[in-house]
């Protein structure tokens, strides 16, 4: 039992090379089907140059292609609009308000968030 706790988390802490942030903005997300495309709007819960985890009003499969826009406000910059390509990487844990969480992760790190999560974070 501890050599698996032990694996697990160092399994996390590989997994997780860029430093997260607690916050909301909205995401608007294509999910790529074998039968089309379907479009969510979910809010980040936390966020990061190489992903975001979602509260999400539907499930969607891990391994599923998806495209999103993250409309990001703050405080001191002006307001961005980003469009990210990404994979899901885990979802179907149920949040509070009755939604999934779905974490996603981009295919190449979003370095432009970077002024904003520093402003938000303060």
């Amino acid at each position: 039992m501890i050599e698996s706790t032990a694996v697990s988390r160092t399994r996390i802490r590989q997994e997780r090379r860029y430093r997260r942030f607690k916050l909301k903005f909205p995401v608007h997300l294509l999910v790529q089907y074998d039968q089309g495309i379907l479009e969510l709007d979910a809010i980040s819960r936390d966020v990061s140059i190489g992903g975001l985890l979602l509260d999400c009003p539907a499930l969607i499969p891990p391994h599923s292609p998806v495209n999103f826009v993250i409309s990001m406000q703050s405080r001191s910059l002006r307001a961005l609009e980003l469009v990210v390509d990404g994979t899901v990487v885990r979802s179907g844990t149920m949040t509070l308000n009755g939604n999934v969480a779905v974490a996603l992760e981009c295919n190449s790190p979003i370095a432009q968030i970077e002024s904003y999560l520093a402003d938000n974070s303060t």
